[in-house]
């Protein structure tokens, strides 16, 4: 393998010059290809003009956009010069914006479109450094040359860079060349900044290795073929979306730039027959809900023919793994009887599921082309009710484990051994469990999964002492996710020990300020919020019921006793405005922060049961003692 992410491009486009690297749509909506020739030409050509403008082996250049054909040439250009890319995507607050580029120290910014250029133009008095805005989209005000200046900062184009840029190779055709024969596997690739809901972002460091490691050990997991295409859905600027396009590369494939939106991605996977796509749970949560939508519009027997068969079909997986031995093992199974009872099932379920495949399973399977093999799912995990439904259909989905601080992938779910509910670790990669005693957990025992190998980060950007805090002295890194064992060697995932919360799309959210936001009302109490793996985020709320008893009286609503009060609609009301009040847009908090629904607890947490001596609550006990709780907010 290359020493360096543009090494291995430079091979493949002398191996595989007319392959297509992207796919990508005009404006008329006709897709468009670029090949590695091409694609390298221009990638060599926005370096020249990058190194004109004196970037430096060791800069950092700021890349605040969503996935698009440009972010990946431009992010190649960068690190062609041994440049380090600092990626945001385009939701990042302008507090987020400053932070990121300040401490980085960025003289130079590329930004999707106009609306970005604003946002960064906006915060120029707070970054003294800033020298520089290039602007991707050509849909934009510039004058004639591509060029113009705000204040002190000069603003240009991607396309004006590039001719620049070829310009300038035309009198010195190996100038970038000699700068990527320099680049070494150890060299910084990116800075990754983590939401900083709690506190200042973090600045995750990953190297050239860390990513390609895993470029070398995911083939051995996954069955990859040479100029395969992978649909393109998720934002880039995050680590897993970007590993995966590293793989489009490793494997000369194709990347087809597409929309996370159902009506866009459906059309555009029939149009483009992908063998792959990156996806988060959200995904498939959406495309499961479309189908059942889709099928409520059906005759009545239509809809009874597609439950049976997804019945069927369910059970009929179910036997398949117990045939191949297949059941995730917390706690030993005894395969003989497995064996006997998944042939059973398989003699009197096969030939219902051929008829579903026929009557009902090969039309959905048909909405995702005619070579689609998997869909890679990463950013938190499927839930057990996604994951049965498209292996019921015959759809399969590779659960994958990882972190931004491993670039990202730990584990994955090997496609010709699928465990469900499980992941594998990578190859050569070392994955311990220990439980609160600090003894290593055994297999079906809880404890914090610690994860060693070369695609663990580099550190925390100028900030040793959290790295020093996530590390320990023999290399492994504390995911704060609490995982188990299987008998076989597969692990889970089964919460997390630290407070961020991952929402099925993707999203992480820190819930300590919106608990802390909440506590402002005076008839909250205590809360704590909730949403790992779903759609939207819930909170169980202790409410102050001194507080509560005094408002109904005062507004004469009847009750019987204190504990009546929380059975009340108008005190349910109350809690709802509380809580649009106060974790609200205008108070700072993204739209996937928002409280989609609450519960009531009557009795307070109390230390040494959910509360801890410091008086932070615990968490992983909470989710236990209350789980028919928060199982109510996800109905």
């Amino acid at each position: 393998m290359s020493q360096t992410i543009v090494k291995l491009l430079k091979e493949m486009s002398e191996q595989y010059p007319d392959t297509a690297v992207q796919m990508y749509k005009d404006d008329s909506g006709n897709f468009l290809s670029v090949t590695y020739r091409q694609f390298f030409r221009e990638v060599q050509y926005i370096s020249a003009a990058l190194k004109s403008l004196n970037v430096n082996r060791g800069d950092n250049i700021g890349l605040i956009s969503d996935n698009r054909k440009e972010w990946l040439a431009s992010d190649a250009a960068i690190l062609a010069l041994g440049a380090v890319d600092v990626p945001r995507g385009r939701d990042a607050t302008l507090q987020e914006l400053q932070f990121i580029l300040n401490t980085s120290e960025c003289r130079i910014c590329f930004v999707e479109n106009e609306d970005q250029s604003r946002k960064v133009l906006s915060l120029k008095d707070d970054l003294p450094l800033l020298e520089t805005v290039i602007i991707m989209d050509e849909l934009h005000h510039l004058n004639p040359s591509g060029k113009t200046l705000e204040g002190s900062v000069e603003i240009m184009n991607l396309t004006t860079l590039i001719q620049k840029g070829k310009v300038l190779l035309e009198k010195e055709p190996d100038m970038i060349l000699k700068k990527i024969d320099e680049g070494r596997s150890e060299d910084l690739a990116t800075i990754i900044f983590t939401s900083g809901t709690t506190g200042e972002p973090k600045g995750v460091m990953l190297t050239h290795e860390n990513f390609l490691f895993q470029l070398e050990q995911l083939p051995k997991v996954i069955d990859f073929k040479k100029g395969e295409r992978w649909l393109s859905v998720l934002p880039v600027w995050h680590s897993f979306e970007r590993i995966l396009q590293y793989v489009v590369i490793s494997q000369a494939s194709t990347v087809v730039y597409s929309k996370p939106i159902g009506k866009i991605m459906l059309v555009d996977l029939q149009r483009t027959n992908p063998q792959w796509m990156g996806s988060v749970p959200r995904i498939w949560e959406a495309v499961k809900s479309g189908v059942y939508q889709n099928i409520k519009s059906k005759s009545v027997i239509a809809r009874a023919l597609f439950h049976f068969f997804v019945f069927v079909g369910a059970y009929h997986s179910d036997a398949l793994n117990r045939v191949a031995n297949r059941k995730p093992q917390f706690k030993k199974r005894f395969y003989p009887f497995d064996l006997l009872a998944g042939l059973i099932l398989l003699v009197i379920l096969t030939p219902f599921k051929l008829l579903g495949n026929l009557l009902v399973f090969n039309t959905i399977k048909k909405k995702f082309g005619t070579g689609f093999r998997a869909g890679v799912s990463g950013g938190g995990s499927l839930s057990p009710s996604i994951d049965r439904f498209f292996k019921a259909i015959g759809i399969t989905l590779l659960d994958g484990y990882g972190l931004t601080e491993t670039a990202p992938v730990i584990g994955l779910r090997k496609i010709t051994h699928q465990v469900p509910e499980t992941v594998s670790p990578l190859p050569e990669t070392e994955i311990k469990i220990v439980k609160d005693d600090g003894s290593t957990a055994r297999p079906g025992e809880k404890g914090v999964i610690w994860a060693r190998g070369k695609q663990v980060m580099k550190g925390y950007y100028k900030r040793p002492d959290l790295t020093e805090a996530i590390m320990d002295d023999d290399g492994f890194l504390n995911t704060g996710d609490i995982g188990m064992w299987t008998h076989k060697g597969e692990f889970a995932i089964k919460g997390r020990e630290k407070d961020t919360i991952v929402l099925s799309g993707g999203e992480n959210i820190e819930p300590v300020p919106i608990e802390s936001k909440l506590r402002e009302s005076q008839f909250i109490e205590q809360v704590m919020v909730v949403g790992q793996d779903q759609k939207y985020l819930g909170a169980l709320i202790v409410p102050d019921l001194k507080k509560l008893e005094l408002y109904v009286k005062e507004n004469k609503i009847p009750y019987m006793t204190r504990f009546d009060v929380l059975k009340l609609e108008e005190v349910k009301d109350l809690i709802q405005s509380e809580i649009h009040s106060l974790v609200s847009s205008k108070n700072g908090f993204k739209n996937f922060e928002h409280i989609a629904r609450f519960t009531l607890i009557a009795q307070a947490f109390k230390v040494g049961e959910q509360l801890s001596a410091k008086q932070e609550i615990m968490r992983h006990k909470i989710s236990s003692q209350f789980h028919k709780e928060i199982l109510s907010l996800y109905p």
